[in-house]
């Protein structure tokens, strides 16, 4: 379900809809000193911070502006005192991406950036990144079958294009194995909601999120649709 998109209606499209989801840790090392007396250390911060807009220009610079690609540092972590440099510093975060070949340019590109960096601040470095879904690519013909069996069950001005969006989907999984389409029903505006649980529609993965029950007799009959139409069409 889609919170946002109103109730009776569906969204899909064909080829990419979510991205791939992967994660990067990054430890720099140098050498600690007094806050005061920072010519005696390596401060391995003011590489992370300049590591953190280096990265950026890889999505600028390096890539080709018509792909799409995401760099997102979300933490960092390091020190314990204010009046001490700390020795070593980690910069965690995530890339997304549709295509495996603009992946393949982040790591690279990323693995270069942050070597380079922490040698020129004379830190060192470990570069880890962890690749954990893949993209979400909806098949065509298996888009237009469900598209063509929810729009006779909705009508067809129920049945929207979905826009892509940088969240992550484990259905990608399935994709790969076997041709299929992975769409999204509306959850509504939010006005289902209990007071308690705050206003206007809610993100999934948050808290706060409520399920709308309304859903239930579209969502059984759209699954049952679609499984009777694709047992009863002859391949």
């Amino acid at each position: 379900n889609w919170p946002g998109l109103a109730v009776g209606q569906f969204a899909l499209k064909s080829g990419p809809c979510y991205a791939s989801s992967n994660e990067f840790k990054i430890t720099l090392k140098g050498k600690g000193a007094h806050g005061a007396m920072p010519h005696l250390g390596l401060d391995p911060v003011p590489a992370a911070c300049q590591m953190v807009q280096a990265f950026q220009t890889i999505i600028t610079r390096n890539k080709r502006p018509i792909d799409t690609g995401v760099i997102s540092v979300t933490m960092i972590h390091t020190g314990e005192a204010t009046n001490v440099i700390p020795e070593s510093c980690v910069l965690e975060g995530t890339v997304r991406t549709f295509t495996t070949e603009v992946l393949d340019l982040i790591e690279r590109r990323m693995k270069t950036v942050a070597e380079a960096t922490a040698a020129a601040f004379e830190c060192s470095c470990e570069f880890e990144f962890v690749r954990n879904y893949p993209p979400t690519i909806n098949h065509d013909a298996e888009t237009a079958f469900a598209r063509e069996v929810l729009s006779e069950l909705a009508g067809a001005s129920n049945v929207v294009e979905f826009e892509p969006t940088m969240g992550a989907e484990d259905f990608s999984y399935y994709l790969l194995e076997k041709p299929g389409c992975y769409f999204m029903m509306g959850n509504g505006d939010g006005t289902h909601r209990d007071g308690g649980h705050g206003l206007g529609p809610c993100m999934l993965h948050n808290p706060s999120y409520d399920f709308n029950d309304d859903l239930i007799p579209l969502g059984a009959t759209a699954w049952v649709r679609l499984a009777e139409t694709w047992l009863n069409t002859p391949r």
